[in-house]
């Protein structure tokens, strides 16, 4: 195997992004080596490229890209879980200083990864583990979402948003999800009932659909307003509000007249700190399982991106244009 690789650098912020040939990882304590087939783009690797995403910790130069699917080629010492010529997915790279997923190779933490769901293509497996681990952390990990509950997720077109609606329904629980009026229809497809947020207010639809008592679980996907929008929505005393983007500043004075309670979700501190990083994989475990249950699917953007393409994938990520989630090719599947 050649000592160097290609890569996709991030020089500078605002700057084009280029491929340049860098030394090829080596596995360490741990680690397992993967030959890296697609990376999934998400809206923070898109801020990183441009000087922004400070709580991402990821200095430029920098290799991009936090989600990936390929093939293990080469294990380090002590991992007994993978073999080369696994396929395996996850959420491995790309902040804290690590190497991103926009590589031919990449060296990850093994407790990172999953196999691949057999059912799933190496673009499909690339776009699932960062909104999966979000929705999965906030449903499950902090509300414990299941049957006879009401759950509202705002943003239930988004990547975040239709991994929760899916897991909420798959547990069992009564789904209502916000979008604009042309995501109305994929939402109804998820599962969920739709709820054109510019056409109802907060009031309008918590007493329409739950008698004016509130949702059991609101998930807030979308940060800003619609966090404090959530607070009005939540069910007096069991109530549970969560957000994976409550990074502004509000007043709790509407929960805490409820009683109800609050969870922030924040994803990426696995990476970032070194703690909990078996429960990534344990997570991205369960979506397997319910990928191949055929209760969970992950909407791709039809764009083919290539190496040659990366920065228009970018700048549809930064954008807002897609239709789905946007993914780059490594390698031919």
């Amino acid at each position: 195997m050649n000592n160097t690789m290609f890569a996709v650098i991030a020089q500078t912020a605002q700057a084009p992004l280029v491929v340049r040939h860098i030394p090829r990882p080596v596995p360490g304590n741990g680690q397992v080596l993967i030959k890296v087939h697609a990376a999934g783009i998400n809206p923070l690797d898109t801020k990183i490229a441009a000087g922004g995403g400070a709580h991402a910790r990821q200095p430029l130069p920098a290799v991009l890209g936090i989600d990936l699917a390929g093939t293990v080629v080469e294990l380090g010492e002590g991992v007994h879980d993978f073999a080369p010529g696994d396929d395996v997915f996850g959420m491995a790279g790309g902040i804290g200083g690590a190497q991103g997923a926009l590589a031919e190779y990449i060296a990850v933490d093994a407790h990172l990864i999953a196999l691949k769901p057999g059912s799933l293509s190496m673009r499909e497996a690339a776009a699932l583990p960062l909104v999966f681990i979000t929705a999965w952390e906030g449903l499950v990990d902090r509300a414990n979402v299941r049957a006879g509950q009401q759950v509202l997720i705002h943003g239930g077109a988004g990547g975040v948003g239709q991994m929760a609606v899916q897991i909420a329904k798959a547990r069992g629980a009564e789904v209502y999800a916000t979008g604009s009026a042309t995501s109305l229809d994929f939402i109804r497809e998820l599962g969920a009932t739709p709820i054109d947020y510019r056409a109802q207010d907060t009031d309008s639809y918590v007493g329409l659909y739950t008698d004016g008592e509130g949702f059991d679980i609101v998930y807030d996907t979308v940060g800003g307003s619609t966090l404090d929008a959530s607070f009005n929505a939540v069910k007096t005393y069991t109530g549970h509000v969560l957000s994976c983007l409550g990074w502004g500043q509000h007043s709790l004075a509407p929960l805490s007249f409820k009683g109800a309670s609050y969870s922030g979700v924040f994803t990426l501190m696995p990476l970032l700190t070194g703690k909990g990083r078996e429960h990534h994989g344990q997570i991205l475990r369960e979506a397997a399982a319910l990928v191949e249950a055929g209760v969970l699917r992950i909407k791709v953007d039809p764009h083919r991106f290539g190496l040659g393409d990366v920065n228009e994938a970018f700048a549809q990520v930064a954008q807002a244009r897609g239709q789905g989630k946007t993914v780059v090719e490594m390698a031919g599947e």
